[in-house]
């Protein structure tokens, strides 16, 4: 990652800019200005172009900064600090705060100048730094969703479990009615039969009868 650009700004009017490398960051960062007056909000980063715009915003003085590189956000904002910080301190403040001028300009393009060196000399480490951050977010998100899933199989073994025991139950259930309607379609036949004479009694009370008597 690489500060190509920065600038200091009292709402649109630019007290300080210094440019790294060549292209024209006037337009785009008149954009960006006009965009954070909007918002009024202390930090953002806007992707325009070939760059990414970072900046600070405090009591009314926007700080910002162009790079090349989207996914290292530590940098810029600790280059945006140590602006801030060091434009706070000037004493031409108390004069200037609210128009450009040649002194301030000629002040901060030297300030812009050194922590951009600086924080472009060390974008390695800070490269690192940034890619293990991202490895621990990456980590934590693979954690977060196995442990989801977990408790998906988890939820789901208990769901499967009461179906089995309910399809269990029911045919038990089932089971037991059938026999309760067996056993009492057994004892109203039992109970039918116990009332009704006995079979051999009829044919036996049929052969007491007297035999008529044919007349000759």
């Amino acid at each position: 990652m690489t500060i190509t650009y920065s600038c200091v700004a009292n709402g649109r009017a630019v007290l300080a800019e210094l440019a790294l490398a060549g292209g024209s960051y006037q337009e785009a960062a008149a954009t960006v200005l006009r965009l954070v007056l909007l918002r009024a909000e202390p930090k953002t980063i806007i992707h325009m172009g070939s760059f990414v715009y970072h900046t600070l915003f405090i009591d009314g003085i926007t700080y910002l900064c162009a790079t090349d590189n989207a996914l290292d956000t530590i940098t810029p904002s600790a280059f945006l600090t140590n602006v801030s910080d060091t434009f706070l301190r000037n004493p031409l403040m108390s004069q200037e705060h609210f128009s450009p001028s040649n002194a301030v300009a000629a002040d901060f393009q030297q300030v812009l100048g050194k922590y951009m060196m600086k924080y472009n000399k060390n974008q390695d480490g800070s490269s690192i730094s940034t890619l293990k951050s991202q490895v621990t977010d990456v980590k934590n998100i693979m954690s977060q969703n196995i442990d989801e899933i977990l408790e998906s199989e988890k939820r789901l073994n208990i769901y499967t479990d009461r179906t089995g025991y309910l399809q269990t139950t029911r045919e038990e259930s089932a089971f037991k009615r059938a026999g309760e309607r067996a056993e009492g379609e057994k004892s109203q036949a039992d109970s039918q039969l116990s009332t009704e004479p006995d079979l051999g009694h009829k044919l036996t009370a049929l052969g007491k009868r007297p035999v008529p008597k044919i007349k000759s």
